[in-house]
């Protein structure tokens, strides 16, 4: 496989219906990958499916079934899976004296154990087929935290551990790769529940957010490599972000 060469690649992605996991289907598909998208909205992604000619599954990640039954999609439609993007993540912020405390577990029951139950899900066909690749959307709140994003970093800054204990883990025949944006125009601050936090957000984002496709370039950038090069980490923000 060349270092360029995504094409037939089977990628099954989790967030698929918007914002970056919509960019990084599309991007992928536009290299020839076979995608398999799933998210909540099946609406939206059957029609990115039939777009895209991929398959779909309206799932929940904080169900660890629906991420067994999608790495099962990829292989019954596909034969096999080579990459898994655990993209799905929500950020309802807010000041810790708010105590938010429904707002503090779904961002567990998402950002991380949505992520863990896509490790289980997929380790075990990883194995069986001697390759595979685990890509996980964190953020830049995974290194530095601000008031009113505790809970939110806490969470982004775990998966950054368990991804860097599964590289450590997963021996010369799988790839790990963390993507960490920055600021993305997604609708993100729509989710946050303090009104002003939310007007703070959508403040910073509409001034310095930089698109979805972006992210997606850098995911591609890591599934692209030879088999043998594993992108661990990357980066991406905008340049007026601090």
């Amino acid at each position: 496989m060349s270092v360029t060469d995504i094409k037939n690649k089977v990628v099954a992605l989790t967030g698929a219906s918007s914002g970056i996991g919509e960019a990084t289907a599309r991007e992928l598909a536009a290299r020839g990958a076979k995608v398999v998208l799933g998210a909540r909205r099946e609406d939206r992604l059957r029609a990115l499916a039939e777009e895209l000619g991929g398959a779909y599954a309206a799932i929940d990640v904080t169900r660890r079934e629906d991420l067994a039954r999608l790495v099962g999609l990829a292989q019954e439609r596909f034969g096999r899976l080579d990459v898994l993007v655990s993209n799905a993540g929500v950020m309802p912020i807010s000041p810790l004296d708010d105590l938010d405390v429904d707002a503090w577990e779904q961002m567990v029951d998402v950002n991380l154990k949505g992520v863990l139950f896509g490790i289980a899900a997929a380790l075990p066909v990883f194995r069986a087929q001697g390759s595979g690749h685990f890509v996980a959307t964190a953020s830049t709140a995974a290194y530095k935290v601000v008031p009113s994003q505790a809970v939110y970093s806490g969470t982004k800054a775990a998966v950054r551990m368990v991804y860097e204990g599964l590289r450590q883990e997963a021996g010369p025949d799988l790839r790990v790769t963390i993507v960490s944006p920055g600021f993305v125009h997604t609708d993100s601050p729509g989710h946050v529940s303090n009104p002003e936090v939310r007007e703070q957000i959508r403040a910073a984002r509409d001034r310095m957010a930089i698109p979805p496709a972006a992210i997606a370039r850098a995911i591609a950038f890591a599934v692209e490599q030879p088999r043998e090069v594993d992108v661990n980490e990357v980066v991406v923000r905008p340049t007026a972000q601090m």
